[in-house]
């Protein structure tokens, strides 16, 4: 499991000649570089090597992380690729994946992905085995087939700038997986036992760098837009009307894990657009935060509670009650900062403030929100979480002045991954103080190969209103879920996997 001194580390050789992705694996640095080999199966078995033969490569430069992939299979007829589009669906297409734990604390880290068309995926890894592919930056990849041999090989180049790392750390933890998917294989370098997610990051190896790795240097991006529009109603005869509007965002590595946003003035237009959905229950649906000033390490402000009880939502900023028309409308955004990321190696830190606009024809007010949110790693892959989130108005007379939020978590996580679970208590101070406005439960998760024992346990307060801060589907009430469950592998079945 987390075990870092089993065996000899894959080396990582540094090269002076820069690799041309073309993905042919050509560059004299891949005669030379030590292959990570023996892949073992995830699915359908977790004790036998794989069947397709998969090779990864490391090397690096002043500016790059390069990875070298070899890939063969016993399947045959085209790649399974589901999709062209980024951010792909690991399970439902051919690829191969490395894992990147540069902070060896077997829960954060980097995910990045192609398949044998070059197509990319990304994602940060956070909880050990969650990985949120809304988070993008800058590498590259390309990859070739060769029919004739039912082969494919990659190249990556990821620059160090997108990662996140201490710059005298030269032993870091990585895994490579691969979806056979014209097979039904999944394996990895590193085995990971059949009853846990094939992503989940505690598995990973050591490797090291053949010195140490470059400084990350100064990380700054700079987004400035500028827009404009007129309009004219040349049936009425009405003079033109010019508009025009200008903002920008920035993006500064404070240090090689802590990370400043500011935005000023953001102009969202450019964000992916939910999927739509049909509602035909009383409840509000979740739909994810998609905009990318509060992407990164959006978990140390989103993950608190649980997934129907989260007591900050970045959604709820930049949106208001028109009380005119009983509409929810977007709301302009004033400005925003946010610094968020690790302090040594067991804190982790993020405070967030933005302010939105007031619109006097809508009757919406001015809002301010501050989120505050520390966590610190204990006993070994656990870690206890305290967020504190306050929404102030401002304006004249407002209904509804304020509401904060103070809360406690504790996530467990063992160091061989059996246990996993979570407790917390979340109690919101609002106008009036009403009593029943606290929010609490706990969960507790033991899980082997065969084994699958849970317990869960939620209360919401009648009175625990947070939804302009928060997302709670509903209030007042009491949750309690438990199972047991026990897993069979036939040993001789050819058609049957598993069943329980």
């Amino acid at each position: 499991m987390f075990d870092t001194a089993v065996a000899q580390p894959l080396s990582i050789l540094r090269t002076e000649t820069p690799i041309r992705l073309d993905g042919k694996l050509e560059e004299e640095v891949w005669r030379y570089a030590p292959k990570a080999t023996d892949f073992t199966q995830n699915f359908p078995s977790d004790t036998l090597l794989s069947e397709a033969v998969t090779q990864v490569q490391l090397a690096y430069d002043d500016t790059y992380l390069y990875v070298g992939i070899y890939c063969e299979s016993k399947g045959t007829g085209d790649y399974i690729i589901s999709s062209l589009r980024r951010d792909f669906d690991w399970l439902n297409n051919d690829n191969v994946t490395i894992m990147i734990d540069p902070f060896n604390d077997a829960l954060n880290g980097f995910s990045f992905s192609v398949t044998p068309y070059g197509i990319e995926r990304e994602g940060m890894v956070f909880e050990g085995d969650n990985t949120a592919v809304n988070w993008d930056n800058k590498w590259q990849a390309t990859a070739y087939v060769d029919e004739e041999n039912n082969t494919w090989t990659a190249e990556m180049a990821i620059p160090f700038k997108t990662l996140r790392y201490k710059k005298d750390e030269q032993i870091w933890r990585m895994n490579f997986t691969r979806n056979d998917a014209r097979t039904n294989e999944r394996s990895a370098w590193a085995r990971v036992p059949q009853g846990y997610e094939i992503n989940t990051i505690a598995f990973a190896k050591e490797v090291e760098f053949e010195g140490q790795p470059p400084a990350s240097g100064s990380n700054i991006s700079l987004i400035p837009y500028l827009t404009g529009d007129l309009a004219q109603d040349r049936l009425a005869g009405t003079p033109t009307a010019y508009s025009a509007n200008a903002g920008g965002d920035a993006k500064i590595g404070v240090s090689p894990s802590l990370n400043l946003d500011i935005t000023v003035n953001p102009d969202f237009s450019q964000v992916e657009v939910d999927r739509q959905v049909t509602n035909l229950s009383r409840f509000e649906i979740f739909f994810p935060e998609q905009r990318q000033f509060f992407l990164e390490n959006s978990d140390l402000f989103s993950r608190f509670g649980f997934t129907q009880i989260r007591p900050f939502f970045s959604r709820r900023i930049g949106i208001g009650l028109d009380t005119a028309t009983q509409q929810i409308v977007q709301n302009p955004i004033y400005y925003g900062a946010r610094l968020s990321g690790k302090i040594g190696q067991k804190w982790r830190v993020g405070l967030m403030n933005m302010q939105t606009a007031r619109d006097r024809d809508a009757g919406i007010l001015s809002q301010n929100y501050t989120v505050a949110a520390v966590q610190k790693q204990i006993f070994g892959r656990s870690n206890i979480g305290g967020i504190f989130v306050n929404r102030q108005a401002f304006g004249d007379d407002p209904a509804s002045p304020f509401t904060r939020m103070a809360g406690l978590d504790y996530n467990i996580q063992s160091k061989d991954n059996k246990w996993r679970g979570k407790i917390f208590y979340h109690k919101a101070f609002l106008p009036n103080s009403p009593s029943g406005s606290s929010a609490n439960a706990s969960y507790l998760n033991y899980r082997t190969r065969k084994w699958n024992i849970a317990w869960n346990h939620e209360y919401v307060g009648e009175n625990y209103d947070i939804n302009d801060i928060g997302f709670v589907a509903r209030r007042g009430h009491w949750r309690f879920e438990d199972w047991i469950g026990y897993r069979f592998y036939p040993q001789k079945s050819k058609l049957i996997n598993n069943h329980g």
